[in-house]
């Protein structure tokens, strides 16, 4: 039955009691009411008013747990359905909606999972032209001042050596830059040998990188390790520019049936901010391989702590 109809029917069935209720009662109003009489009208106004809203707060509190849920539901923490208990047009209301999470987290999913590829193939890209023809553009520099060196007059040498330092420091900005972009060494090396690499590269620029990694781990496959490596990497980049960190300790170990990826700091914390866009891809990518992300304050700064199952979800 439509949910107006039943409203109309309940409303209905209330009258018809009530009228009911005082055509066979014993019961008589005089012309000037008596207060006996007028508690009893009282008490019947009453209990026709409560009968009421029971009967309609039964039939509509689905649609109330359904705007709760319309307000807290978040596509990055998936999962989150109604009860589909009981009949109706609130019942396939409720069975609607739950489908329509379904297909929009289907989606998303799909959609992430493309997105993501298309950005880790157009990091490929740009590192492998960075690295071919940047860098080599930079070493053709650097060899040709070299040549030039003996030739130089000694006024002029102190500049020349000025000009190849910038050259030298440039080429390794830009090789730093394209290992960041492609973690080659993930690749060839595997996941642990990744991690040291990510963290040596931050420790080169100030922050301190405490690494602890638990002896035969498990194979993950190739996409998980991905996963594993780019959330330490935005971990690292987030406490090192927006938490002002000196100190971050990174840890890889096996916890019961998943590899657990832990990023903690000494920074300022979150203080109540909202998630960033770093914070938000980090849920993305943990979600295409069914981990959970945690992020939220620490003993001293921000804890950051993906859980990988070991069997795929």
């Amino acid at each position: 039955m439509p949910l107006y109809w039943r409203v109309c029917l309940i409303n209905g069935l209330m009258f018809v009691a009530g009228t009911t209720a005082l055509a066979l009662a014993p019961v008589t109003v005089s012309a000037t009411v008596l207060q006996s009489e007028a508690v009893i009208l009282v008490v019947g106004l009453i209990a026709i008013v409560v009968l009421n809203s029971i009967l309609l707060r039964t039939s509509l509190a689905p649609l109330d747990r359904l705007v709760r849920l319309m307000d807290t539901v978040d596509l990055q923490r998936p999962g989150k359905r109604l009860s589909e208990a009981g009949g109706g047009a609130v019942g396939h209301l409720v069975q609607g909606f739950n489908a329509m999470l379904d297909r929009l987290e289907s989606e998303r999913g799909r959609s992430n999972a493309k997105a993501l590829a298309a950005q880790e193939a157009e990091r490929h890209r740009i590192a492998r032209e960075l690295h071919d023809e940047i860098g080599q553009g930079l070493t053709a520099v650097l060899l040709g001042l070299k040549g030039l060196e003996a030739g130089t007059p000694p006024k002029l040498r102190q500049a020349l050596e000025e000009v190849q330092e910038t050259a030298r420091a440039t080429l390794d900005e830009v090789r730093g830059v394209a290992r960041r972009l492609r973690p080659g060494v993930l690749e060839d090396l595997g996941l642990q040998s990744a991690l040291a690499a990510l963290a040596t590269d931050f420790s080169a620029h100030g922050l301190q990188v405490r690494r602890v990694t638990s002896p035969g781990l498990p194979e993950l496959g190739s996409e998980r390790e991905l996963v594993i490596y780019r959330v330490a990497q935005e971990a690292l980049t987030n406490a090192a520019r927006h938490a002002q960190a000196r100190t971050v300790r990174l840890s890889l170990h096996r916890q019961g049936a998943a590899v657990v990826l832990s990023v903690d700091d000494d920074g300022n914390g979150l203080r109540g901010a909202e998630e960033g866009t770093g914070i938000r891809g980090m849920r993305e990518r943990a979600l295409l391989i069914g981990a959970e992300l945690t992020v939220g304050p620490g003993e001293t700064g921000t804890s950051v702590r993906l859980r990988v199952p070991l069997e795929a979800g």
